[in-house]
């Protein structure tokens, strides 16, 4: 099908709605920005400023459906990350911010929007349910960046994975009670029809998310149709459910994930990575779809009183409903004030509303046009504001994990206590883990923090922040289990920041591994067994400062059999050396090393 005059077909649409998304994410990562903020930013340039891609143009009816699989795709990528083992103490919390928090937040929005954007009680009513959402979609770039402590984390997490389909149900609740007002449609009927389609929504979802784990767990599906099917399995049930209710799929999809979630599933971490990827892709295409199709007119439409609606709602309405929300959890008042002052809204309320004042206006309500318009301003609003806002204010509440991160050495033996010890010196944040409580000895006798237990178990999970450390060291006397370690965490933690001692025997070629397994090889070239011979006839780990009169090459001449083993810059930054890689002469950088027990270096810190 051709484009239009001065449009794009719709494969060029997509490609360019691809490379711009992706394009804006890996822009924010370099520039370590929100990437929500860049891909608004990008999607308002392309669509209302330079008139390159207008969606409806462009795309025609396509768009509506993309938006809405997309939407459905999240919050099943959202409910597939809810473990409920690892509520643990937030788990109070979350059920305060749903229970009591989603029907305050509907009141005190639908407030906002009567006295500060003045519609009218239709409108707030059915806009006030939809503002009960949160956004995982905007939350999960923003707990990535700021590094947030476990427990607000996860309160921020669950919330708004959990109200988005209770934002939309809200919405759908209003929206029945609004037209059985507006037509001649019986509220006994009404009722019924909800009620029939969230029992069913609940239904489909737990029947789909128990199916397909008996089908997985069971060898029924082999492993490479495990993602298609899923895939297909989830959007059936998204569509069945919207045909009995319109965006009860959001519901229906969300337990499904949870389901599998909590199935204890072998082939789970291979489904949740495969979808975490999809959803990024998603966001990214959904983000300047959106933001694309807004209409400059729409906007104009908006006057003094959306930007009084805004600030009603960052400033009264979502601390008023989390503080009460969250009284007498025992939650120290940080947490609490940091989730107060922490509530973007994302992709679900922007669509969602957009659907639901088309639908209002053609009941014959007047200021449903406002809907759509006013979803978009508190969306960039919030996501501006929180964006820049998260990290420096979990900074000033002592609840980030810090920007530099930490250390985690894996395996309690003397080269990872000295090792350790090195890094506590430069105030570099270290723990040592290991399963075996005598191998850690040392290291809890020289002060340093340690885990007593699998690193890669559900106890790990709860009780390590593992988001506080931006370094691996897998250094155990077992090369299997350090390659296990570091294939295990390098999705999360990225592969580059991932890293292990050579194998004892890596130049056997029966023993040799594939690249594709494990982490990145420390540069000495030495197994952990070796480094802790080392330490044992005399060497040690010393920490040299390199300054512009004191070089790489003046070390070098000093211990020339000395080891790098990683540089910690300026600003506390651990970077680990591979193979023939040295730091550069940059002033202030620690080097650290292994060096021979006679070699003396000057400047050491």
């Amino acid at each position: 099908m051709a484009a239009e005059a001065g449009g794009l077909a719709p494969v060029e649409a997509i490609a360019l709605v691809g490379a711009l998304g992706i394009g804006a994410q890996w822009l924010a990562w370099r520039l370590n920005q929100p990437a929500i903020v860049l891909m608004l930013a990008v999607g308002l340039i392309v669509g209302p400023g330079l008139g390159l891609f207008i969606p409806e143009r462009d795309l025609g009816a396509l768009v509506g459906p993309a938006i809405s699989v997309a939407v459905a795709v999240i919050l099943f990528e959202g409910g597939l990350s809810l473990h409920l083992h690892g509520l643990a103490d937030a788990a109070k919390g979350v059920r305060r911010l749903v229970i009591i928090g989603a029907p305050l937040g509907w009141l005190f929005s639908a407030l906002a929007l009567h006295f500060g954007a003045g519609l009218g009680w239709e409108s707030s009513a059915v806009f006030g349910g939809i503002m009960v959402v949160t956004g995982p979609t905007v939350i999960a770039p923003l707990l990535r960046q700021a590094k947030l402590a476990k427990r607000p984390a996860n309160l921020l997490q669950w919330e708004a994975i959990v109200n988005d389909p209770v934002g939309a149900l809200a919405a759908v609740i209003a929206f029945g009670l609004v037209s059985v007002l507006q037509t001649d449609a019986s509220p006994g009927a009404a009722l019924g029809h909800f009620s029939l389609g969230l029992v069913v929504a609940t239904l489909l979802g737990l029947g789909a998310g128990r199916g397909l784990v008996l089908a997985f767990r069971s060898g029924g599906v082999p492993e490479f149709l495990k993602v298609p099917v899923l895939f297909s399995v989830l959007i059936a049930v998204f569509a069945v459910s919207d045909v009995m209710l319109h965006e009860s799929g959001l519901l229906a999809v969300t337990v499904m994930g949870l389901i599998i979630a909590n199935s204890g599933l072998p082939s789970y971490e291979e489904l949740r990575r495969f979808k975490e990827h999809a959803t990024v892709l998603l966001v990214s295409g959904v983000f300047i779809l959106l933001a694309a199709g807004i209409r400059l007119e729409s906007l104009a439409a908006l006057d003094w009183r959306a930007a009084l609606f805004v600030a009603l709602v960052i400033g009264v309405a979502r601390p008023a409903t989390v503080l009460l929300a969250l009284a007498g959890t025992g939650l120290p008042w940080r947490e609490k004030l940091l989730v107060a002052l922490t509530g973007p809204r994302g992709v679900v309320l922007m669509a969602v509303a957009g659907l639901f004042g088309e639908r209002l206006a053609a009941l014959g309500i007047a200021d449903a046009h406002l809907i759509g318009p006013l979803a978009f301003v508190l969306v960039a609003a919030t996501v501006i504001v929180h964006g820049f806002a998260l990290t420096p204010l979990a900074r000033a509440l002592g609840l980030s994990m810090g920007n530099a991160g930490g250390v985690l050495l894996i395996g309690g033996s003397p080269f990872a206590t000295a090792l350790g010890l090195a890094f506590a010196r430069l105030e570099v944040p270290v723990m040592v883990s290991d399963p075996n409580m005598a191998h850690l000895r040392g290291a809890r006798t020289a002060g340093l923090p340690i885990f007593y237990g699998d690193i890669l178990s559900e106890a790990a999970d709860n009780h390590v922040e593992l988001i506080g450390y931006s370094e691996i060291l897998a250094a155990t006397d077992n090369d299997a289990y350090n390659t296990l370690v570091t294939s295990d965490l390098a999705p999360e933690f990225g592969r580059r920041h991932v890293w292990q001692t050579a194998p004892e025997k890596a130049l056997s070629a029966r023993h040799a591994l594939p690249s594709t397994f494990g982490g990145r090889r420390l540069g000495s070239g030495l197994s952990a067994v070796d480094m802790n011979q080392r330490l044992a006839t005399g060497w040690r780990i010393a920490a040299t400062r390199l300054t512009a009169e004191f070089t790489l090459e003046h070390w070098r001449a000093m211990q020339p059999e000395g080891l790098p083993i990683a540089i910690v810059s300026p600003g506390g930054i651990v970077r680990f050396l591979g193979d023939g890689t040295l730091p550069k002469n940059i002033p202030e950088t620690r080097l650290i090393a292994l060096v021979p027990p006679k070699a003396d270096g000057a400047s050491e810190a």
